[in-house]
């Protein structure tokens, strides 16, 4: 006699997938997460009657609160309607071909491409790069370059890991590589939790040495950090263009890619590649070929942020820096520690041993400080803490509130503390 199916019987599996118990515990039960937000002031945000001091922004320049950005939008709306529905192999509008041109004058870059997001590009380009060759993946690159590259490998790619920040072991994976194969070494720019840029000279010089491409995802270090000159106003350097230019690098055997939904809160991503492979890509990536184009408001936000880049970004950078040091000088005077060993604004902050992120989270959030929960599995179980994001939109008064509840989570033993 057959079995009769009782509804669900075929999703009883994602019930019991036990890796997902944690972050289902702190969905439910926490007010940190799955949040709706009602309102915003400056970098105050507003859950139901409680307001916080918002440090989850990834809004690095504050361009999000920028009066005359937002004024940019009105006009190209009237333009171009709220959204141009063609792909961008059928029909671009003119904003387009600006925002590129202006995009690779800023990143000193051979030629510009711009997809919807970085999440678009990694699982869509990277295999493309890649074919049938082989993928060495940093060990602690972005899940979302982790997903593009196992797509890769599901076409044909082989995929090898190589730890985090060794270079030489990375030479001896590509030493190690069949001769006649196509190789990518796919990797972070400044991490997303730790803050810390790669020593990238190194890495493009193995890479090159071994004709390998060098993928590098920068979406946390665009708008921060750039280009070094005697005349820099902070450790940042100047204009905010990226790793490449940052670290001192050429574009030779180097693809950069870059979002502007961190620093320029928009909805937008790039490539910095050569033109013909650009011209390759219109015909070949997704994106570019099915996908519609971002809305026309995150278009006019993107040009009019390059606009106040080139006016005043570097003041809003030291600005930044200044903020941030005040946290991170906190941090390290306290023995907090934090794996950002720079000065990037990414400050994470690992919970001590058997220490529980949920009581953790419900602290910070009565005493009004809102951050990015990290949790198993977003990160190895000897990881789980929280990430405070600096924003030039902070106000001073919100970083000594947010450098008080360090203080008393140090206190009572919540936070890891550096190694004597």
């Amino acid at each position: 006699m057959n079995h009769a199916p009782t509804p669900g019987d075929g999703l009883e599996f994602v019930k019991r997938d036990g890796r997902w118990a944690d972050l289902e515990r702190l969905r439910s039960g926490n007010p940190m997460y799955d949040a709706t937000i009602e309102e915003v002031k400056g970098r105050r945000i507003r859950v139901g009657d409680h307001w916080l001091a918002d440090f989850a922004s990834c809004n690095y320049l504050g361009f999000d609160l920028e009066p005359e950005i937002m004024d940019a939008i009105a006009p190209e709306v009237a333009r171009w309607g709220t959204h141009p529905s063609w792909s961008r192999l059928l029909g671009n509008p003119a904003i387009y071909p600006q925002i590129e041109e202006k995009l690779t004058a800023l990143l000193d870059a051979p030629d510009t491409l711009v997809f919807p997001t970085i999440t678009h590009i990694h699982m869509s380009v990277l295999p493309i790069l890649a074919g049938k060759g082989m993928v060495f993946l940093d060990s602690q690159a972005h899940k979302t370059i982790y997903d593009g590259s196992m797509y890769a490998r599901g076409l044909g790619a082989t995929v090898q890991r190589f730890r985090a920040n060794d270079h030489e072991h990375l030479r001896e994976l590509l030493k190690a590589a069949p001769a006649g194969v196509s190789k990518i070494v796919a990797m972070d720019g400044v991490n997303s939790m730790t803050g810390n840029a790669p020593d990238l000279k190194a890495f493009a010089a193995v890479a090159r040495e071994y004709g390998a491409l060098l993928y590098v995802d920068d979406a946390h270090g665009f708008g921060v950090i750039g280009e070094r000159a005697a005349n820099e106003k902070s450790p940042y350097g100047l204009k905010g263009n990226a790793i490449v230019k940052y670290s001192g690098e050429t574009y030779d055997n180097v693809v950069l890619v870059g979002g502007f939904s961190k620093s320029y809160s928009s909805l937008l991503a790039f490539l910095a590649l050569p033109t013909w492979l650009k011209n390759h890509l219109k015909v070949s990536a997704p994106p570019y070929l099915y996908s519609g184009p971002a809305p026309t408001a995150s278009l006019a936000t993107v040009m009019a942020g390059l606009d106040l880049n080139e006016k005043r970004g570097d003041d809003i950078r030291a600005d930044l820096y200044r903020k941030t040091m005040k946290v991170l000088d906190h941090v390290r005077g306290l023995g907090v520690f934090t794996p950002n060993t720079g000065t990037t604004p990414v400050i994470e902050l690992p919970l001590a041993e058997g220490e529980d992120i949920d009581a953790v989270g419900k602290l910070l959030w009565d005493r009004g400080i809102y951050v990015t929960l990290a949790a198993y599995p977003l990160v190895p179980r000897d990881q789980v803490g929280f990430r405070a994001q600096v924003t030039a939109a902070n106000s001073d008064a919100e970083l000594d509130e947010l450098n008080a509840v360090i203080t008393e989570l140090h206190a009572a033993g919540k936070l890891r503390r550096v190694e004597q």
